[in-house]
């Protein structure tokens, strides 16, 4: 049993949880959506609102292991977010998911498994497994921007893991069914 009075069991899963809700990521990319359909690129359009719906989830997952462990959840003021062109918003989001991949969520990963911070260690691996493939699935659409393929996007409503097609029977990140799986359009 964690001794929340010496671990920072309460504050790491707190962290990530304050830095999403600070990026407001989901925000920021349903906002990337709308800039990509005004400019005309309603595949990559789909591919912002599919990630920003895994984005929400990770933030509820994350909320979840906060107040599983006894911590609380503070209140932001947002910045306000504003996209640029379509190519930008993609780099911008390669970034930021190339940040979690390698950076962010490994350090909490690592901190969560020396507390042996179940909740946490769960809702991190959910999280940086869905940045991996974001991340491919950013580049993919920058690399064909303007040309991008018909592609529908499937969002795991456990994980928020994000595949261009459904499972055969289970989410390969949190192995639910793939009738956990919502098509994103």
């Amino acid at each position: 049993m964690l001794d929340f009075a010496r671990s920072p069991a309460v504050d790491f899963p707190a962290r990530p949880f304050q830095a999403l809700l600070r990026r407001d990521t989901r925000n920021r990319y349903a906002l990337f959506a709308k800039k990509a359909d005004g400019e005309g690129f309603p595949q990559v359009a789909k591919l912002f609102r599919a990630a920003a719906a895994a984005e929400a989830i990770h933030r509820e997952t994350h909320k979840a292991a906060i107040v599983e462990l006894g911590g609380r959840i503070e209140n932001f003021q947002l910045a306000e977010v504003v996209p640029a062109s379509t190519a930008e918003n993609l780099r911008a989001a390669i970034k930021g998911e190339t940040y979690e991949r390698d950076t962010m969520y490994p350090e909490f990963l690592k901190a969560a498994k020396a507390d042996e911070a179940t909740a946490a260690i769960r809702s991190f691996t959910f999280a940086v497994t869905a940045e991996k493939e974001h991340a491919k699935l950013y580049q993919q659409a920058l690399d064909q921007l303007g040309k991008n393929p018909p592609a529908d996007y499937f969002v795991c409503q456990v994980c928020g893991m994000t595949l261009t097609a459904l499972p055969a029977k289970r989410c390969p990140s949190c192995r639910a069914s793939r009738d956990e799986y919502k098509q994103i359009t």
